[in-house]
């Protein structure tokens, strides 16, 4: 099965492009107002505009371009297909992925392992669902790199040996802090379980923002409720509380 997304279609941000009510401290982004595509094999919501999905108001956030919720059926997937200048994170929430790249990589990335390419000046890769009974369902995560012309690269750790009970857990960063994969840009990329009524108090640095991405369960962040699915972004604040309302895993990006 081939890759019907066109990347030569890919929308890329302008300078000036800012994210809906940029002024505001908090943005919730609801599950069912996101991007879909549905071609059957493959089933994918798209956080900001991708392929033939447009949302001028969601180009991206910062320099997180990209987040797509997919589900691929048994024994179906992207065939080899081309990208360059991105950082491109892929994250299994269920099920198995398969990979294969131009660089010689070849491996299975399942729940507990973040997997990141580097795609610098160029490569190809392939993501297949090697389950002929159950979908995968993963999350496909693009940031903007520092620079671009980097050499292609990949990485991929497991990291439920690092994994902090009702905390967050670094899973990449640029200089690869605290065992985490590295990522060519600025930005912190944490994973959290939290059990149901607990709660942590996130510290935000002068000048950086957040983005919440909530997989499973239900949270409530600054007063506002999230439920799977469903985002928020955070500015001008030095700190916030999240608390679950029932069991959740969720990413955090800390942004420059």
């Amino acid at each position: 099965m081939g890759c019907n997304f066109c990347l030569d279609f890919l929308i890329l941000p302008r300078n000036n492009q800012r994210f809906p009510k940029e002024e505001k401290m908090i943005t919730v982004r609801k599950s069912e107002a996101r991007g879909l595509t549905d071609i059957g094999w493959l089933r994918s919501y798209h956080s900001f505009s991708f392929d033939t999905y447009y949302d001028p108001l969601f180009m991206h956030f910062r320099k997180l371009r990209v987040i797509n919720e997919d589900t691929v059926m048994p024994g179906l997937g992207f065939s080899a297909h081309p990208h360059s200048d991105m950082e491109i994170i892929s994250y299994v929430i269920k099920g198995e992925l398969q990979h294969r790249d131009s660089m010689g990589n070849g491996s299975i990335i399942r729940p507990g392992e973040i997997q990141i390419m580097t795609a610098g000046t160029g490569l190809t890769h392939s993501e297949f669902n090697p389950d002929n009974r159950e979908a995968v369902h993963f999350l496909q995560i693009w940031i903007l790199p520092e620079e671009k012309g980097l050499p292609p690269g990949y990485e991929q750790k497991n990291y439920l040996s690092m994994l902090k009970e009702n905390d967050l857990t670094l899973i990449a960063s640029r200089e690869g802090r605290d065992e985490s994969v590295v990522i060519h840009q600025d930005v912190d990329l944490y994973t959290s379980r939290l059990s149901e009524k607990k709660s942590i108090h996130i510290a935000i640095r002068e000048g950086r923002f957040l983005w919440i991405q909530l997989i499973k369960g239900e949270l409530a962040v600054a007063g506002e409720k999230l439920f799977a699915g469903d985002a928020c972004s955070l500015r001008d604040r030095k700190k916030v509380k999240v608390r679950a309302m029932k069991d959740c895993e969720f990413l955090l990006f800390d942004l420059p």
